[in-house]
């Protein structure tokens, strides 16, 4: 060691080394190093400097790649030791993290297990309290106290709501409604009495005055006015009216059949309603009468049951006019349909000019089929009298005798229109 020579710069008082942009100028310097000397002094002398420019060119740049080397060296160093001071930090944490969590949250031992078993388990605090809340067997709980409270207002003759609602004690509410409306009931009552006289009264009197027949002449105006409809025939109500006789007022109603059906011909069926029993022979005067006061030529005549003379129920054609039965209670249209129908063919044939051009068998034969299918009524309606278990069967086969009876009605009258169009 001792034999190895140091290189060394002595610098002089004077030296001075500076940069001047890209040069660097060093003036007086010395470097002491034997082997360096004895290097250099092998060297030719106009070699020298530039071997010493390039020495020193060389050691620079070697200093500064040292200097690199060494501040990479350093960056690694400290970079692997934060690195490993990373990793052990993360190391703690975890562990202190998965410490953490299991005090909390483990199964059986961890905080919120206990705390939610505590609160909400079966034998927790929630249920104690809800069981507490509504355990019916504790008056104090929530279902007790209700239980109580409901039954000193519902429970019993001596709650709240019965006394309130006990019409007969007087300190009640109802108590002054039941007078009330007691009270009114006896005036309904009373009323209802006055107006059942009355009504009875009026009924009785009914019977025996025109009143009543006026209640069935309304009925008959409403169905000859759904009869008529379509047909071109014209009703009128003509019972309060004085007719051609002088101050007579027979003949309740008058159709007048459709000019295009009675060869242009003024043609009139006269109507009477009767709910009052008449004898045959007042009832063909007054039918008399009745068709020269309206100048018609057939009279029909309406009873009530009541008053119907034996034998013409559901209709029947006697002395020229026809007679037929509707009950005001349940009025059957097809009946006075087919009365009406009758009537008008029977108005239509008795006209002079048709009569030479009418087939007076086809006529004759369709007016005994209808008074068979009559005969046929009659002997059903005898049969549902007798025979209540057969009635539903019966009064099929009446409504197919209906429809029948209807159908001949239809055949006169087309040989009757036939006579007229010729």
């Amino acid at each position: 060691m001792e034999a190895r020579t140091e290189a060394r710069i002595v610098q002089l008082p004077t030296n001075e080394v500076r940069v001047d942009g890209d040069r660097v100028v060093i003036e007086r310097l010395v470097l002491r190093d034997a082997s360096i000397a004895a290097r250099l002094a092998d060297r030719p002398a106009e070699d020298r400097p530039e071997i010493v420019e390039r020495a020193l060119r060389i050691g620079l740049l070697a200093l500064q790649d040292a200097g690199v080397t060494v501040n990479v060296d350093i960056v690694r160093t400290e970079f692997e030791k934060l690195v490993r001071q990373s990793e052990q930090v993360n190391v703690r944490a975890a562990e202190a993290l998965d410490q953490t969590l299991r005090a909390n949250f483990a199964d059986g031992d961890g905080r919120l297990p206990r705390t939610l078993e505590k609160f909400l388990g079966d034998r927790g605090a929630l249920r104690e309290y809800v069981g507490e809340l509504f355990d019916e067997t504790k008056r104090d709980s929530a279902i007790g106290r209700m239980r109580t409270l409901l039954g000193t207002y519902f429970d019993g003759d001596a709650s709240r709501l019965a006394v309130l609602l006990d019409p007969t004690r007087a300190n009640s509410p109802m108590h002054q409604f039941r007078v009330e409306i007691g009270r009114e009931f006896d005036r309904l009552n009373e009323r209802l009495t006055a107006i059942e006289a009355a009504a009875a009264a009026r009924g009785a009197e009914r019977a025996k005055s025109s009143a009543k027949g006026a209640d069935f002449e309304d009925l008959l105006e409403a169905m000859l006015a759904d009869l008529v409809r379509g047909s071109g025939d014209l009703v009128d109500r003509t019972g309060g009216e004085a007719g051609d006789l002088m101050r007579s007022k027979k003949g309740d109603f008058v159709v007048t059949v459709n000019p295009l059906n009675a060869g242009g011909a003024d043609l009139r069926v006269v109507i009477e309603a009767k709910d009052r029993p008449m004898s045959g022979r007042a009832m063909r005067d007054e039918l008399r009468e009745a068709k020269e006061n309206r100048t018609a030529a057939v009279g029909l005549v309406v009873f009530t049951p009541a008053h119907a003379p034996a034998g013409i129920a559901p209709f029947d054609v006697r002395a020229g006019d026809v007679y037929c039965v509707i009950d005001p209670a349940a009025p059957e249209p097809a009946t006075l349909e087919a009365a009406l129908r009758l009537a008008r063919l029977l108005a239509v044939a008795s006209l002079r000019d048709v009569t030479a051009e009418i087939d007076a068998d086809s006529i004759r034969s369709a007016l005994a089929a209808i008074r068979a299918e009559l005969d046929a009524i009659k002997g059903m309606k005898a049969t549902l009298t007798s025979i209540a278990t057969s009635s539903a069967s019966v009064q099929g086969c009446l409504d197919r005798l209906r429809e029948a009876i209807l159908a001949k009605v239809a055949e006169a009258e087309t040989e009757i229109r036939l006579g007229v169009a010729s």
